[in-house]
């Protein structure tokens, strides 16, 4: 694999306007990319020896009227669907690319992943303060680990646990005007070395002894 992974036009999919155009790029320029992503990174995620990961790239079949303001695609031990379970994401969004180890709302065990966290802080904390973590897989902003330090981090894992909808998003944004610049292999360097830092934190979620 030689040559820029990413491209400008990658992020400029989400600005163009209308459901159908911008699925349609969605389709031709990005989700080829997402599966190229998938399958990589399912072995290699699978090579953990934790579980067998499956990739699931985001189709948006339910959406009627509103184009997508984002696209991934997801990892999870699981055949068939993923968002009940932790979790990892390869994702963009118009502004940044995000590497992500995600629980979101659908997860029934959100109180476990919360406690378990809490009392393993420093599986977060000794991550790279430009790490981000995030309590809303629905927005881009994001906050680094640094920025929400000790103290933000038990709010956003106490909200986790007594909120329905609340959720917990924790790994890397890269700006997409950084994003274009990496070569196909720098890129798949940096996804390796993301997933490797965040499968400590993976481990605490599942419960693996």
């Amino acid at each position: 694999m030689v040559g820029l992974f990413w491209e400008k036009d990658d992020f400029d999919v989400f600005s163009i306007e209308g459901l159908e155009k911008r699925m349609e790029a969605l389709q031709n320029r990005i989700q080829p990319k997402f599966g190229t992503l998938g399958m990589h990174f399912a072995d290699r995620l699978s090579a953990h020896g934790t579980d067998e990961f499956f990739p699931h790239v985001a189709k948006h079949a339910r959406r009627t009227v509103n184009p997508p303001n984002d696209s991934w695609v997801a990892f999870a031990p699981a055949k068939r669907g993923y968002k009940a379970l932790p979790h990892f994401q390869i994702g963009l969004w118009g502004s940044h690319l995000f590497i992500i180890l995600a629980v979101i709302y659908e997860n029934s065990d959100k109180k476990g992943i919360a406690e378990r966290l809490d009392s393993k802080l420093d599986v977060l904390t000794s991550l790279p303060g430009t790490y981000i973590v995030s309590g809303d897989h629905m927005k881009p902003e994001a906050t680094t680990i640094e920025q929400a330090g000790d103290v933000g981090l038990e709010q956003l894992l106490e909200r986790l646990q007594t909120v329905k909808k609340a959720e917990f998003l924790v790994g890397r944004h890269l700006p997409s005007e950084d994003a274009v610049k990496f070569s196909t292999e720098e890129f798949m360097a940096f996804a390796e070395e993301t997933f490797d830092q965040l499968l400590p934190v993976y481990d605490v979620v599942i419960n693996k002894q």
